[in-house]
């Protein structure tokens, strides 16, 4: 079963992803978390570690995995019944793609999920560069979005909605918030359930 949960910065989607899990591991689950975070910075290692001490008293045994990039591979090993596995999140995966599908991205501050529109492609890539990576992105999004059918036990994906906000200045920020929104559609058509999390509290978008 696929739960998709969206919801903006701070609005609590991953405690109400967490309080999801927990949902399972009273009735028996074993639990995997799945961070997809990297910390390239003093700021989101921070952030990271926040994350991590507020796991610590959750009364979840969790089992760490850290992934930025092979998301996909590591939920086909790790899925299986009895299981549930909490993605956080589908955003910054995307993020992580996309700055490793780019040609060239040198000394750019790498973005979290937190600021993720902030960021902007250097002006010295090609348009032929860009291609390349949307090109290596869609492949990456598809075969996600095939397997999730596939993967048995449960699965909580968390991901930011974006798209309520400014238009960003920037090509690469553009594109994140057009790819996360398609993102975002193609993980929901699919998923079982589908909730979106504002101010803490929970709405649900699929089944109504």
């Amino acid at each position: 079963m696929i739960h998709l949960v969206l919801g903006g910065a701070r609005s609590g989607k991953s405690r109400y992803g967490e309080a999801l899990v927990r949902q399972y591991t009273a009735l028996g689950f074993d639990a995997c978390y799945v961070a997809t975070a990297q910390a390239l910075d003093d700021e989101m290692a921070t952030r990271i570690a926040k994350h991590q001490a507020g796991r610590t008293d959750d009364g979840i045994e969790w089992q760490l995995f850290e992934e930025s990039l092979a998301l996909t591979a590591l939920l086909k090993r790790l899925a299986k019944p009895g299981r549930v596995i909490l993605v956080d999140c589908l955003t910054l995966w995307l993020t992580n793609q996309l700055l490793a599908s780019s040609a060239k991205i040198d000394d750019e501050p790498a973005p979290t999920e937190w600021h993720a529109t902030d960021f902007a492609v250097s002006t010295s890539a090609t348009s032929t560069s860009n291609d390349e990576a949307l090109a290596s992105w869609q492949a990456e999004k598809s075969a996600f979005v095939d397997s999730l059918a596939e993967l048995e036990g449960v699965v909580v994906l968390i991901s930011n909605e974006v798209g309520s906000g400014i238009v960003p200045l920037g090509e690469l920020s553009r594109q994140f918030v057009d790819e996360a929104g398609w993102l975002n559609q193609a993980v929901a058509a699919l998923a079982d359930n589908v909730t979106l999390v504002v101010a803490g509290l929970s709405l649900a978008l699929k089944p109504l």
